[in-house]
């Protein structure tokens, strides 16, 4: 068994929950899909009562709508269009930021850490919620997880689009034929939805820039999507994956099918096929993996998932549920877990909040059942595939159907007009090619926040029973 990490968040003890004599105080970890509809149902619900409170913790201050990270990436939106601030979603919830460090089952509490000097401050809880999300997986393959960028978070989708800037910005200036061909090559790892939709918007925000780079011949530029199966987007099926891959290498994107990444090493990225392709950028979408947190737990796993039973609760742990990503939930009719998927993930943290309430009642709780009606892929450039209800759609209809179901989906009004505005004004006016963000000026905030956390001043204010006094 492995050592322990010091620094890894972990279960210290196992107990039973139970509700509290004077408040029953709900505990939700995760501010994903999942936790935060969790959080919204009893918002409307339970946190109404005098004798009950709600609190969700968050890594941010905000639910980032995922479906349109790529949008960021090629630069169609911009990163406040697809951020919902948990304060304006949630009335009555208390929403703490912060990072969660232990899990004490023993003594019903949680520790976090907060703000840039890492304070600790201990939650209490009687009911607990676990929507701890996944984050990217690099598979241990050497030399990917240091010179990788992912696409799961703002941060990624950010620094994609100041990538392909910054590529561009470089290579018009520099003389060297070989640097610039590696400087203007893009390498996607994965061929699935996250993939497929951020090849497409990398491939449309690079071409489309380059009537403002004269001096980079458009043939230097090269996208490569790479995927181990034999079509992408398989969740679509094999006829619209080779659409899809058809409608690609017509936009000059180059496709290698039934091939895996064996390393980054020396400027390359190698393939077990033999080839090494020199490229300066890499992006991963190559799988994910679920919270480390739950690495050491006495929680029962199946691939590093929390298992739950059919009401979502874990079985040896009544009090505490499981919802999103970390949860292996099993569908009954194909006996197989429920694909960690957006759409899941928000009627999971629905039903663990209705089965909280029914608990709280002293009634049953209910299994949690789903089927999904189908799934989308915008591949840019006004393009989209669907399978809906078993229907199948491509061409401008997916991209339509894709751009109509994710306004729908969007929270708050507010965010719905403002992406609706953006997309129409895309129709008239080109994307925007400043770039926000450079190597310098991740450095210097680096460097900024390595020096508030230095020890100085006061120490920090040390903890009671219920939190910092």
């Amino acid at each position: 068994m492995n050592e322990p990490n010091k620094n890894q968040p972990k279960i210290e003890a196992e107990g039973v929950a139970h509700p509290g004599a004077d408040k029953t105080r709900i505990l939700i970890l995760g501010g994903g899909f999942a936790g935060v509809e969790a959080a919204r149902y009893l918002d409307r619900t339970a946190a109404k009562r005098a004798n009950v409170e709600v609190t969700l913790v968050s890594r941010d201050n905000f639910i980032l709508f995922t479906p349109m990270l790529h949008e960021v990436v090629a630069s169609d939106l911009e990163p406040p269009d697809i951020c919902n601030p948990l304060r304006k979603l949630l009335r009555r919830v208390t929403v703490v930021s912060g990072e969660i460090r232990t899990i004490n089952l023993a003594a019903r509490r949680v520790t976090i850490s907060y703000g840039i000097r890492e304070l600790t401050r201990e939650l209490p809880f009687d009911y607990l919620v676990l929507a701890l999300g996944s984050e990217t997986s690099f598979l241990g393959i050497p030399g990917v997880a240091e010179h990788a960028l992912g696409i799961k978070t703002l941060r990624d989708a950010v620094m994609l689009r100041a990538g392909v800037i910054a590529m561009l910005e470089a290579a018009s200036v520099e003389p060297d034929p070989g640097r610039r061909k590696r400087m203007l090559t893009s390498v996607i790892v994965g061929g699935g939805f996250a993939g497929v939709e951020t090849v497409g918007a990398i491939n449309d925000l690079a071409r489309q820039s380059l009537q403002h780079y004269g001096r980079i011949d458009p043939r230097e530029v090269r996208v490569i999507l790479i995927h181990g199966g034999p079509v992408i987007l398989p969740e679509l099926g094999e006829a619209l994956g080779v659409y899809a891959q058809e409608k690609l290498r017509k936009r000059q994107v180059e496709i290698k099918l039934k091939t895996r990444v064996t390393a980054y090493a020396d400027g390359a990225v190698h393939c077990d096929d033999g080839e090494a392709v020199a490229a300066d950028m890499l992006v991963w979408a190559g799988g994910v993996s679920p919270s480390p947190i739950l690495k050491d737990t006495p929680f029962d796993l199946e691939r590093g998932r929390v298992v739950v039973d059919s009401t979502l609760e874990l079985p040896r742990f009544p009090g505490v549920w499981a919802v999103g990503d970390c949860a292996a939930i099993i569908d009954p009719t194909s006996k197989h877990p429920y694909p960690p998927t957006a759409q899941h993930a928000i009627r999971e943290g629905r039903r663990a909040a209705k089965n909280i309430c029914a608990r709280l009642n002293g009634e049953r709780a209910t299994p949690f059942l789903y089927k999904a009606p189908g799934q989308l892929a915008a591949i840019g450039r006004r393009t989209g595939v669907a399978r809906i209800f078993g229907l199948k759609f491509s061409g401008v209809v997916g991209w339509v159907l894709w751009r109509t179901v994710y306004l729908m989906k969007l929270p708050r009004l507010e965010k719905k007009i403002r992406v609706g505005l953006r997309w129409v004004l895309d129709v008239v006016f080109e994307r925007d090619l400043a770039q926000y963000i450079n190597a310098r000026d991740v450095e210097s905030v680096n460097r900024l926040l390595e020096t508030a956390r230095q020890p100085h001043g006061a120490p920090p204010p040390e903890l009671s029973a219920g939190g910092m006094k």
